[in-house]
């Protein structure tokens, strides 16, 4: 006799912060303007003589691979942090390609937004859990 059983019940989601779900969202975003910026660089040819230009697209994609990687990590400080070495990174591209530091400028403005506003509300939410306001 075969014992039947329902199906199994949902794993209940990790709750995450508003820093986290931010810090996802940024570096999502900025990975495809990663990606192309690489085939912008390819596309100018903008690697100095020796470098063949497909290493930007190389590179493009790395950076883009790492922001997707780094995602998965920014519930830990640490992931926080290479989120903001990422961001150093792509500001490093305005030595090739000058309009990269436009793109440096708004995301990583974008991340800091992320990671400092998302701290506090985490902090307050977590202030409000310890201690709830009693009601009126």
């Amino acid at each position: 006799m075969a014992i039947v059983t329902g199906p199994a019940a949902p794993r209940a989601r990790r709750p995450r912060g508003a820093a986290e779900s931010l810090a996802t969202i940024v570096l999502g975003f900025e990975s495809l303007v990663a990606f192309l910026g690489g085939l912008v660089v390819y596309g100018l040819k903008a690697l100095p003589e020796p470098i063949a230009p497909w290493w930007g697209i190389v590179a493009g994609v790395v950076v883009a691979v790492l922001m997707i990687v780094t995602t998965r990590f920014t519930r830990y400080p640490w992931g926080i942090a290479v989120g903001w070495g990422l961001q150093a990174v792509v500001a490093l591209g305005a030595l090739l390609v000058p309009a990269f530091a436009l793109v440096a400028l708004i995301f990583g403005g974008m991340y800091a937004y992320a990671t400092i506003k998302g701290a506090a509300i985490d902090r307050r939410n977590a202030q409000l859990a310890a201690d709830p306001p009693e009601p009126a």
